[in-house]
């Protein structure tokens, strides 16, 4: 029988593996207890195939093993270390989904992290699932939990639930586990990018929402209490003027995706600059249109002009989302997508 004594040919996997079954059961399960179903049966499947290992390599695997633990010094973790080590070795957007995961609410898994969710918060996201779905999360969670989020659900449906709870026999695992994936992957990461925001980022999508006065009168008053604040809003802030941002193919996207009546009005109130960045992603026959429409409606009310040109800045933050365009920052150098 060949026995493994070759130090240098183990790869980590088989390291770990090696290191894991010397341990004994009783410390290998709470080892698996911080593991992810993906990586047990990576290493169990190393283990199984591991073979004879000598008693030389596992003393070198330990010396080795304990050497870098005690020459590490203090360590500190933190988000961006954590982001860094993950991002060496995953895909940005299964680092970025761990990573809010992570900023979720506090739970070993889901079910004990929904315990730490707001009811109504729950209860909003739940009114738009299928009564069914509803009722295995409901049972799932601790029942004086589970009251005040039934209790937050619109009557009929809440009513919905509990026929379904009162007809529930056994939930296939299949079905608990589908559950439970749609709730990590819906809701629990939008909900921990929500919580883990910054505030200014929030005020100033706030203040993108109000009309132009409003916006002014308050970030007057707010520079009065806290200048630096009111300072990070602004730059924060996108605005119609911002539109400038957008390359030539961008600009033809969103002309693509904006109501030609909404575009006239808008355009009514904007700068020379940004005029002609739309006129000029435009044919001329339909740049001479546009131009004969914006003179033949006359003065504009101030607010349809506003109105206007905050629909077509959501119409934009949405493309940047979806990656259809990009909203340049600074001198154009670097890019930022909302």
């Amino acid at each position: 029988m060949r026995v493994r004594d070759d130090y240098r040919s183990l790869n980590g996997t088989e390291k770990a593996a090696i290191l894991l079954l010397s341990l004994g059961e009783e410390h290998v399960s709470r080892v698996f207890e911080f593991m992810d179903e993906d990586e047990i049966r990576e290493l169990s499947s190393t283990m199984a195939q591991l073979g004879t290992v000598s008693s030389n390599l596992v003393e070198r695997l330990f010396s080795e093993f304990g050497e870098r633990l005690s020459s590490t010094g203090a360590l500190i973790g933190t988000f961006e270390s954590t982001e860094r080590l993950l991002t060496k070795v995953l895909g940005e957007e299964r680092v970025q989904a761990i990573l809010e995961e992570i900023r979720g609410p506090a739970g070993r898994t889901m079910w004990d992290k929904l315990a730490n969710v707001n009811e109504v918060v729950l209860a909003n996201y739940l009114k738009n699932e299928y009564p069914q779905t509803v009722a295995v999360v409901l049972s799932k969670i601790k029942p004086d939990h589970a009251s005040r989020v039934l209790a937050s659900l619109p009557e009929n449906f809440a009513m919905e639930v509990i026929m379904r709870m009162l007809r529930m026999e056994a939930v296939q695992k299949e079905v608990i586990d589908d559950v439970e994936r749609t709730l990590r992957n819906e809701f629990m990461s939008n909900l921990a990018r929500s919580q883990g925001r910054d505030a200014h980022e929030m005020m100033a999508e706030i203040f993108n929402n109000l009309d132009r006065s409003t916006e002014d009168r308050f970030l007057q008053m707010l520079e009065d209490r806290n200048r630096d604040a009111a300072e990070r809003i602004r730059q924060l802030m996108f605005t119609f003027e911002d539109l400038a941002k957008i390359d030539s193919a961008g600009i033809q996207t969103l002309l693509r995706a904006v109501d030609k009546d909404k575009l006239s009005i808008a355009l009514k109130g904007a700068s020379e600059t940004v005029r002609e960045l739309f006129f000029g992603n435009m044919s001329e026959r339909a740049a001479k249109i546009l131009r004969e429409d914006m003179e033949a409606m006359g003065p504009v009310r101030l607010r349809d002009v506003e109105e206007a040109q905050v629909e077509m800045v959501t119409i934009a933050k949405d493309l940047a989302t979806k990656g259809e365009i990009t909203i340049a920052e600074g001198d154009g150098e670097d890019q930022l997508v909302y």
